[in-house]
């Protein structure tokens, strides 16, 4: 089922933040671009957990044509117009007509100059919109090149601060897992697809899987499990406790609409 509210009109257009004097000065982004927003799926219950916003050119263009375009100098201008996109977008396609769901927003850590400042924009778009801030969740991924642990930490931490839902993406792609974890603390682990593919024909994924299971359920961290493109893949993580999930076999990115179970 698709929720389909494009042409709502209630929200004020077109929106122009503020932002702080770091996103202000920087030169302009050059391109422009849109979300896709894709289901995150409580299984258990069958119902919406979240959707995460994608990047994608307005002409259908890849994420990975459209982050071909970001560079140092454009990063921070790039980062902020992202969350705001997101934020507009979400709220306009109804996101917040259904119960308690959670918007995913990927950020880069290396964009963000000071927490506390860089974060006005995105206060500001959650304000506008009426989105509150409790159900926006902000995703690093492991894999991206960390300059400055420290300053990722005191990310999160303000992040916490805010009442943002924060998390560690594609958990389980790099070598730095558990460091991770014992570092940044966050709410939510998404687990790599490296980890889901195939696990129901998998013991030694298994047991890697249910470790980690183990040790989010000591720290009170939830897990959403990445990249399911079958019934044996959902059937297994269910059976290791998992009940957030991402993939294709529940839903595709779409762009102006978000998809229903």
């Amino acid at each position: 089922m698709l929720i389909d509210t494009a042409s709502r009109s209630d929200f004020p257009q077109p929106f122009r933040p503020l932002g702080c004097r770091e996103c202000r000065d920087s030169p302009a982004l050059g391109f422009d671009f849109t979300m896709a927003f894709q289901l995150i799926l409580d299984v258990q219950e069958q119902r919406p957990f979240a959707y995460e916003a994608l990047v994608r050119g307005v002409d259908g263009e890849s994420a990975q044509q459209v982050l071909g375009r970001v560079n140092d100098s454009n990063r921070y201008r790039f980062d902020q117009a992202c969350r705001v996109k997101a934020i507009e977008q979400a709220a306009s396609l109804g996101l917040l007509d259904i119960p308690d769901c959670l918007l995913s927003i990927n950020f880069l850590p290396n964009a963000v100059y000071r927490a506390e400042t860089c974060i006005r924009a995105t206060l500001e778009a959650a304000r506008r919109f009426a989105f509150p801030q409790e159900r926006l969740m902000f995703e690093v991924t492991e894999g991206e090149r960390i300059h400055d642990p420290e300053h990722l930490k005191q990310i999160f931490a303000e992040y916490g601060r805010q009442g943002f839902t924060t998390a560690i993406d594609d958990f389980g792609a790099g070598y730095s897992g558990l460091n991770l974890l014992a570092t940044f603390q966050p709410h939510i682990l998404k687990l790599d697809m490296a980890l889901t593919r195939g696990i129901d024909q998998d013991d030694v994924r298994q047991a890697i899987v249910a470790g980690i299971v183990l040790v989010s359920r000591r720290l009170g961290i939830r897990i959403i499990a990445e990249g399911i493109e079958s019934a044996g893949e959902r059937d297994a993580l269910l059976g290791l406790g998992i009940r957030y999930m991402q993939g294709f076999f529940f839903a595709r990115p779409q762009v102006d609409r978000l998809c229903l179970p």
